[in-house]
C-alpha cells in the first residue's frame, strides 16, 4: 500500500480564481475610464446649471449627476470583465428602488443622460460617449434656453349676466389669436370666466377695451408659462 502525501505551499493558498481576476485587472484602463466619466459628468452638470429654469436650484442634484456617471462606469467595467459577475450584478441591482420624487420633467433627461454616459464609457466606447455628450449638451442649451414669444396668459373676466358674457367673449375673440374657456363660475353676484389666451401681437391694450364693456365689472390678465406648480 502506497501513501500519498499532500503538501501545500504558501503560494498554493493564494492561487485562486479571485487572485486571477486581480492580476487581470488593468489600473490604467480603469483610471482612464473614470477620468473620462468624471469630465463628461462635469459637462452634464454645467449644462444642467446653465439650462435650469425651475423655482429652486438643487446643487446636490447637480453633483449627483457626476456621481451617477462615475458609479455607472465602474459597475459596467466590472460587468464587462466577467459574464458570471454580470448576471449576479443584474440580480443585485434589481432590488434597488428609488423613491425620490423628480419635480422637474427635464431632470429625468439629465439622469438618463448621466447613466447612459457611464454605460458607454464603461463599455469602452469613449469616442461615442464624448461626441454624443457634446451633441446632447448643445441641443439642451439651444432648445431649453429658447424663449418662446407665444406664452399663454390667463384672462379672468367678471360679468353681471349672460349678455355681458357673450359680449366679452366676442371682444376676446377679436382681440387675441386663440382662446379657450378653462372655467365658468356662476353665482348671485354674476359670472366669472377664466380664459387661457394667446396674444395676437403681444399687446395688452384689449384688457382696457373689455373692461369698458357694459356689464363687465372686472378684468384681470395674468402671465402664465403653462407649467404646473408642485
Amino acid at each position: 500500500m502506497s501513501t500519498v502525501y499532500l503538501t501545500t505551499t504558501f503560494s498554493d493558498v493564494f492561487k485562486s480564481s479571485f487572485m486571477d481576476k486581480v492580476t487581470s485587472f488593468s489600473i490604467i484602463d480603469t483610471l482612464l475610464a473614470m477620468c473620462v466619466a468624471f469630465a463628461l459628468g462635469l459637462f452634464i452638470f454645467l449644462v444642467y446649471k446653465k439650462t435650469f429654469s425651475g423655482v429652486m436650484y438643487s446643487a446636490s442634484f447637480g453633483v449627483s449627476l457626476i456621481a451617477m456617471a462615475l458609479i455607472t462606469t465602474f459597475i459596467i467595467l466590472a460587468i464587462t470583465s466577467n459574464v458570471v459577475l454580470s448576471l449576479g450584478m443584474v440580480g443585485a441591482l434589481s432590488i434597488v428602488r428609488f423613491r425620490t420624487a423628480v419635480k422637474e420633467p427635464l431632470d429625468i433627461s439629465f439622469l438618463f443622460w448621466s447613466i447612459a454616459v457611464g454605460i458607454v464609457v464603461g463599455a469602452g466606447l469613449i469616442p461615442l460617449a464624448v461626441i454624443g455628450t457634446i451633441l446632447i449638451g448643445v441641443i439642451m442649451i439651444v432648445f431649453v434656453n429658447k424663449k418662446s414669444t407665444d406664452n399663454p396668459y390667463i384672462l379672468v373676466i367678471n360679468c353681471v349676466n349672460d349678455a355681458a358674457e357673450k359680449t366679452a367673449l366676442s371682444s376676446v375673440n377679436d382681440s387675441v389669436k386663440k382662446y379657450v374657456v378653462k372655467s365658468k363660475t356662476v353665482s348671485k353676484s354674476g359670472i366669472e370666466l377664466t380664459i387661457e389666451i394667446r396674444l395676437k401681437d403681444m399687446t395688452t391694450d384689449f384688457v382696457n377695451k373689455i373692461s369698458d364693456l357694459n356689464g363687465v365689472e372686472n378684468v384681470v390678465l395674468v402671465s402664465y408659462n403653462g407649467d404646473k406648480m408642485s
